[in-house]
């Protein structure tokens, strides 16, 4: 590709998140969705019509060999990532796949195995790390705004109950911990800079045998701590507080800014009797759009144009979120094995 054409994305599969992605992308010069695919020939027309998808296919196998598509949005089931993620690198597809990466890090592997052997770009889409206030959280914890980072408490909870829910489906990779607590363990990763060395957990298992709810505690080998909570059966929330020996962060880290203006990071410095917060704004932006146009500038530039999270972060993530796993149902505390 130079570097003044548009990437041509193929959408895989009819999901309702493709929608809002879809939108989001309207009037970008970088990036368009000009492909659907479905299994259902009716279903593929019709969304392609209300979306404004200018072709659509009846099967995914067709959409991979489309040779008017540079690379794929792949928002299918969890279950179904690491498998169509392949299939699409190796028919020279670059891949936008959303979090998590896959069901498991060996998955995750090898997933990035088959992107380097097809030289082709895959990245795990979480829309939050391409927000402003998301660049401005990195460079205050790169200038030392609070010192060395000790103690960090993530929590993101969204009310889900339908048993029909995709969210709650076993066979589908359903669960709180892949679904919310994948966006709070991308945070963790990102701001510890490392990957946890230990991690004890406890879950709500609902019904349907997936986990409503999870709590996790964490411990990395420099001696910081951290702790996961989120949860389908509470309203939702999602924030961070992270604490360093010389002040604290307390911060939203939402896929897209509510407003013209992110909810405003607070900053405290100082001892505890002189403490006061500073409000820090940023602008708010649509995290699919600027996600999108990150992974076009990676595919035409290079990864190091990538503004979310990286290989290696991405298979950290992926540790962590079995670790927690493994943890929650053995009842005991697990301990990561050094990377490599």
């Amino acid at each position: 590709m130079s570097h003044s054409e548009t990437l041509r994305l193929g959408l895989l599969g009819a999901a309702n998140i493709g929608r809002q992605f879809t939108a989001a992308l309207v009037g970008s010069q970088k990036v368009a969705v000009t492909a659907v695919a479905s299994r259902e020939a009716g279903k593929a027309a019709t969304y392609a019509a209300e979306n404004g998808i200018p072709r659509w296919h009846d099967r995914y196998e067709a959409l991979l060999a489309d040779q008017e598509i540079d690379a794929i949005y792949l928002p299918l089931p969890n279950n179904l990532h690491a498998e169509w993620a392949i299939r699409a690198l190796e028919a020279g597809k670059h891949v936008l796949c959303e979090k998590p990466l896959a069901l498991k890090a060996a998955e995750a592997s090898a997933m990035f195995e088959t992107a380097r052997r097809t030289g082709r770009v895959l990245v795990e889409a979480y829309p939050w790390l391409a927000q402003p206030q998301t660049a401005r959280l990195r460079a205050l914890l790169a200038e030392g705004a609070i010192g060395a980072v000790r103690q960090i408490a993530v929590s993101f909870s969204a009310p889900f109950s339908d048993p029909g829910n995709i969210r709650l489906r076993p066979e589908s990779g359903g669960g709180a911990l892949l679904d919310l607590g994948s966006y709070c363990v991308s945070l963790l990763r990102i701001v510890a800079g490392a990957c946890a060395t230990s991690v004890t957990a406890s879950a709500d298992w609902a019904e349907t045998g997936v986990d409503r709810g999870m709590v996790a505690t964490f411990a990395f080998a420099d001696g910081l701590t951290a702790t996961l909570n989120c949860s389908f059966a509470a309203a939702y929330q999602r924030q961070a507080v992270i604490h360093g020996t010389e002040g604290s962060l307390v911060t939203t880290f939402r896929n897209h800014a509510p407003g013209p203006d992110a909810e405003p990071m607070r900053l405290w410095q100082g001892g505890a009797l002189t403490a006061q917060p500073v409000e820090m704004a940023s602008p708010g932006v649509n995290g699919f759009r600027a996600e999108a146009e990150a992974f076009a500038d990676a595919v035409r530039l290079g990864t190091p144009h990538w503004t979310g999270a990286t290989e290696a972060e991405s298979l950290d993530i992926a540790r962590m979120l079995d670790a927690v796993a493994a943890s929650a149902r053995s009842g005991t505390a697990i301990t990561l094995p050094a990377a490599g």
